[in-house]
């Protein structure tokens, strides 16, 4: 056994270890900097592991440290006390949009799990009649998108009586392990290496159990069937998926698109205009209708019962987050530019972003222009939820593009800090993973296009 062997290994022992620690939680700043350290390490010493050996440390290692999060209730975040809610509101027949939590006429629903019987615990939400509750925002109806609402009535229909948060925590493992073995298969064990043993996995995705993991996923499988029996019209359907699970991985969509409106990027033979300049209109239907046909047709049903409301609390969440400019958001831009300039700067800079993946990404490698566009979303916006960073991980693992990582350490230390705190510490940390992003992107423009080559005996990810 080789000594990189043992020392990874030996590593990956003090991870699952310190994210243990972080699950019995509350996990501070210092753990959360000292998991990221040791997965930079495991990452680091695993390059002269190889063959049999890494696809064993990685899938295992992976599955071992998500195996983690359920070991304790979600240590900091209240999301899945929402889900759990919203799954049991529709088993009663009733649409999660149509009332808030704190609706006297779904009193009957609730127990003493979600409603407690006494407010000292200061994580607790007052209602309006009087007593507490675990859900957050209790006065408000859902935010989550439809799909998301179907997959907390599976939870709901399949977790057995007094679960609570267990089967929401198994659902968010399943999801995990899957996302690693697809990405195992489409980019081989050294780049599914960023996701297996990334901290934010077994926190954020399974002990959190945060939705944003069904997101992840979809997207994951829409990009293994650009190069699959699928094609790009499955490709498309996954990634509507994925969108009416969490809205976020919008932000994949340019990415399935790249290249579209130079015509190229497209085998000969499927579009007469390939290569010669002009949009690829095929290929921009091909994807864009089943997309958009499968978010319309999972609003469908939800609309019917609940209509105007099926957007729930997003455009009180938008407000509450300061989307509109001020509080914490746009920190990066807000260091080089007025407060007010930031919100417009943001914009105009995301349209160029995907533009430049419309225009000039690779068609064949369409993750790449997804990560782009996601990793500089958050970027520009700098929101304080580690969990929204988990695509961005998955897509780091796809493209093998390490230096995008550091948005998500950004998060979790925005996150940590307190996301509404002044002065917030994840303004520079989010400072300077754009700094490297930026870094990475023209070190690879200067060295300029190179095949992918097959590593240590595990496949990679391929033209389609």
């Amino acid at each position: 056994m080789s000594r990189n062997l043992i020392f990874t290994g030996a590593v990956l022992a003090a991870l699952g270890a310190v994210v243990l620690r972080m699950v019995l939680g509350p996990p501070g700043l210092g753990w959360y900097l000292l998991a990221w350290a040791l997965f930079a390490a495991a990452v680091w010493l695993a390059r002269r592991v190889q063959g049999k050996r890494l696809d064993v440390l990685v899938v295992a290692g992976g599955i071992a440290l998500a195996a983690i999060g359920p070991a304790a209730p979600p240590s900091s975040s209240t999301d899945s006390f929402r889900y759990a809610w919203d799954g049991r509101v529709q088993a009663a027949g009733v649409s999660p949009y149509a009332h808030p939590p704190a609706d006297p006429a779904l009193a009957g629903l609730r127990d003493d799990w979600l409603f407690p019987a006494g407010c000292a615990d200061p994580l607790l939400w007052p209602l309006p009649e009087g007593g507490c509750t675990r859900i957050n925002r209790p006065t408000v109806s859902t935010i989550y998108p439809p799909l998301a609402q179907g997959y907390f009535l599976l939870v709901e229909w399949l977790s057995p009586e007094g679960s609570r948060h267990k089967g929401l925590q198994l659902g968010g493992f399943a999801l995990a392990v899957l996302a690693l073995l697809a990405l195992w298969r489409l980019a081989g064990a050294r780049r599914a290496a960023y996701w297996a043993w990334c901290p934010a996995v077994p926190v954020e995705a399974v002990n959190n159990a945060h939705v944003d993991m069904l997101g992840v996923l979809l997207v994951v499988l829409a990009f293994g069937a650009v190069r699959g029996r699928g094609g790009r019209a499955g490709a498309g359907a996954l990634l509507g998926a994925a969108v009416a699970a969490k809205l976020l991985p919008v932000t994949a969509l340019p990415g399935a698109l790249s290249g579209v409106l130079a015509g190229n990027g497209v085998p000969a033979g499927n579009d007469a205009q390939a290569g010669n300049g002009r949009v690829a209109w095929r290929r921009l239907l091909v994807v864009g209708v089943p997309a958009l046909l499968v978010v319309a047709l999972s609003y469908l049903p939800y609309a019917l019962v609940s209509g105007s409301s099926v957007a729930g609390y997003l455009p009180g969440y938008l407000r509450e987050e300061r989307y509109d400019g001020g509080g914490n958001r746009y920190a990066v831009l807000r260091l080089l530019m007025p407060d007010s300039w930031a919100p417009y700067a943001a914009i105009a800079l995301l349209a160029l972003i995907v533009l430049a993946v419309l225009r000039h990404g690779d068609a064949e490698r369409p993750w790449q222009g997804a990560l782009l566009v996601s990793g500089s979303f958050l970027l520009l916006l700098t929101p304080g939820y580690s969990w929204y960073a988990l695509l961005v991980v998955a897509l780091a693992a796809m493209t093998g593009w390490w230096e995008w990582l550091g948005v998500a350490v950004a998060g979790a230390v925005a996150y940590t800090d307190g996301p509404a705190a002044p002065d917030n510490l994840g303004t520079p940390f989010y400072a300077v993973a754009a700094l490297a992003a930026l870094a990475g992107w023209a070190a690879r423009r200067s060295a300029g296009p190179r095949r992918h080559r097959p590593t240590g005996g595990t496949p990679v990810v391929r033209s389609p």
